[in-house]
Formats: C-alpha cells, sequence, structure tokens
C-alpha cells in the first residue's frame, strides 16, 4: 500500500475498494460453508467436488509456496525496520539484521511451542490494534495533502511499467486466497454453528471494513507525503527515512512500531498455514503442540532467513509473493461457488442469485488479475 501511494497516488483507490468488498463476499461464503457442512474449506473441495483431491493439492500447495515468499519478504522488512529503531534510538549500538532475525524467531518460536489457538488470537489482535493506532497517529502527524489525496481518487490504471504488478499485489494482499481458506478453520476453531450465520456475516464485514480503512490509511499517507515529493519507495529504511521530516523522529518510531506490528501479526498464520492446511485436507483435528505443528513451523520460520542469502530488497519481494497470491484467487473462488450450490451439501442454505452473481464477479475480476500479475511479471 506504501509503494502503491508513493508511486501513483491515491489512483488505485479503487482497486482497494473493490478488493475488500469482494473479500468480504468471499469470506461469507467460506463462513457459510463451513457452518453449514460442518466441515474445513480443503476437506469440503476434496469431497464434494469432481478432482477435488487434486484441486485440494493444488491450492494447499500454491498457498504454501506463497506464504514463504511472503514470509521471507516480512521478515526482511522486521529487521531492517528494527536495524532502524536502534539507530533512532541513538545508542550507537550498531546490531546486524541476522541477529535480529535469529531473536525474533526464536521468541516466535518459543510462542509456537507452547501456544494454543485463543493465545495466537490474543497477540494477532493486540499487534493489529498497535498497527492501527500507529498509522492513524503518523496520518495526524504527517498531515498528507487532503486536496491531492482528493484529486487521486479518479479510477484509472496508470500505463508505467510495473503498476499491473501493483495492482495484483494490492488484490493479492487483500483479497487474499489465504485468507478465504484460513477463514474456514478460524469459524471452525471458533465453534461456531448454525445459529451463528448473522454473527459470522457481521464478523466477516468488519474485517473487511477494517482492512479498507488501515491499508487506505497508508496509502493516503504515503500519496500525501512521497508521491506529492516525487519520492519512491524501494527499500524498506527509505520510508522510515523519508517520513522523518516531515514528521519527525517520533512519527518515524510510531511508523516502524506500526509496521513491524503488521508484518508480526502475518508472520503467526503463515508458520501455522502448512500444518493447517494438512489438518484441513485430512479433516483432523487441529492440536498447536503436536508434532506436526512443531515441525513444519520451525521449517516454516527456517525460510524467514531467506533474504540473508538472496540479493533481493525486502518491499520487491512483498511485491512478488503477494501478486502469486492474486493468482490463486480464481481457484478459491470456482471451488466454493460449486459447494454453495450442491443442494446435498447446503440444503436450505443453497447459494441465491445475488450470492451466485456476486461469485461469478468475483471469479471474472480473479482472472484479470491473475492476468495483470502474470503479465508483469513475464
Amino acid at each position: 500500500m506504501a509503494i502503491a501511494g508513493a508511486e501513483y497516488g491515491m489512483s488505485l483507490f479503487w482497486a482497494l475498494v473493490v478488493s475488500c468488498v469482494f473479500t468480504y463476499i468471499l469470506m461469507v461464503a467460506y463462513g457459510k460453508l463451513t457452518l453449514v457442512s460442518g466441515n474445513t474449506a480443503l476437506f469440503n473441495i476434496k469431497s464434494r467436488i469432481p478432482y477435488g483431491r487434486i484441486w485440494a493439492l493444488y491450492i494447499m500447495t500454491a498457498l504454501i509456496i506463497g506464504e514463504v515468499l511472503a514470509l521471507m519478504g516480512i521478515m526482511g522488512i522486521v529487521a531492517d525496520l528494527l536495524q532502524e529503531a536502534i539507530r533512532l534510538v541513538g545508542t550507537g549500538l550498531s546490531v546486524s539484521t541476522l541477529a535480529i532475525t535469529i531473536v525474533l524467531e526464536m521468541g516466535i518460536f518459543l510462542l509456537l511451542w507452547y501456544g494454543r489457538y485463543k493465545l495466537f488470537e490474543k497477540v494477532l489482535t493486540t499487534c493489529v490494534l498497535i498497527m492501527a493506532l500507529s498509522f492513524i497517529v503518523v496520518f495526524f502527524m504527517v498531515g498528507p495533502d487532503i486536496v491531492q489525496i482528493a484529486n487521486g481518487l479518479v479510477p484509472k490504471i496508470p500505463s508505467r511499467p510495473g503498476a499491473f504488478a501493483i495492482i495484483a499485489a494490492m488484490v493479492g494482499t487483500t483479497c487474499s486466497a489465504s485468507v478465504f481458506i484460513i477463514r474456514s478453520i478460524v469459524v471452525s476453531e471458533k465453534g461456531w454453528g448454525m445459529g451463528h450465520l448473522k454473527v459470522e456475516r457481521r464478523d466477516a464485514f468488519v474485517s473487511a471494513f477494517m482492512m479498507l480503512l488501515l491499508s487506505g490509511v497508508i496509502m493516503a499517507v504515503s500519496a500525501g507525503t512521497l508521491h506529492v515529493m516525487g519520492l519512491k519507495l524501494t527499500n524498506t529504511v527509505e520510508l522510515i527515512q523519508l517520513f522523518r521530516p516531515m514528521g519527525g523522529k517520533i512519527a518515524a518510531f510510531i511508523l516502524i512500531i506500526g509496521v513491524a506490528s503488521a508484518a508480526l501479526s502475518t508472520i503467526f498464520p503463515i508458520i501455522l498455514i502448512a500444518p493447517w492446511l494438512i489438518c484441513d485436507y485430512r479433516g483432523k483435528p487441529r492440536n498447536m503442540r503436536s508434532p506436526l505443528f512443531r515441525i513444519l513451523g520451525l521449517i516454516g520460520l527456517l525460510f524467514g532467513f531467506g533474504l540473508q542469502f538472496i540479493d533481493q530488497r525486502p518491499p520487491a519481494m512483498m511485491v512478488i509473493s503477494q501478486a502469486f497470491q492474486a493468482c490463486i484467487l480464481p481457484a478459491v473462488t470456482l471451488p466454493v461457488l460449486l459447494l454453495l450450490n450442491n443442494e446435498g451439501l447446503m440444503g436450505k442454505y443453497k447459494a441465491g442469485n445475488k450470492t451466485n452473481t456476486a461469485l461469478v464477479i468475483v471469479l471474472v475480476f480473479g482472472l484479470v488479475t491473475t492476468y495483470l500479475a502474470v503479465v508483469d511479471m513475464l
């Protein structure tokens, strides 16, 4: 979102709005499927649609690859930011990003080793709240040019190279395939039943709205400052250094806390996604203290060291990983459309015309963004 705001102003805000609307539609669809069937997403796909086993394996494999790529970018971003935070404190202490990564991953693994789902949920909620407050505070401290932001709200697709990849990455960040598969697992973990259909819809709305609000604030901060000044964002530390003259060291420090909190709130689900998906596929209970979770979680964390050995900037890696996520969107939209229209599975809760129309539109949107991502990556 920061890269999009810096390079294109608010001209891509339409992509964010559309993505969040479609996110709500798919979250409700996957939540309803789980509530009615009593099973999670991949198990339903494997069991209830033609060639479902192959389809489910493809989704599981693609999601794990996409999340591993994202984890590499995220850990690189967090390490860079925390290194800059230590420098900003003015102690003269210099800590390598490798050392920071090691300490972070040890802490995350300890939480994985001793944690339960509800503990993870509390940690995630805390991180997201810190992220939200940080970005909103920076928004008012920096005081972006509101007129420039308003003028940039006219929808358009920039003709500059890389614009398609940014649009696809924005879609992959918000309307992410992994969100919907994991949504099914979260609904199951909460123990919701048929009496929670309205609660599930309300929960999905709050989630999608908060995603729109926070992403919009991040984009607006970047558009109202960096874009107006004609500055681009090519590496993580640039984001902090460029904000210092406008909001001072305090604003830079708060921004570091916000981005780090956003990153950490993403790392936890990423290291759990492989064991979660395997349990989902097999229809087995999820025990976060089992050897499966601990071993795969550790393997996932090891990928967090990727950018210590690969010559790639963390922001670029994030754009690549999120554009890849956008390519998986059609693969998770079509199955839920088929499953919600399975009368033997859904009974009286079978999808109506409005739901089907909405899901078809999401499917077309997913195919378009996949095309945009592939064209730009090629």
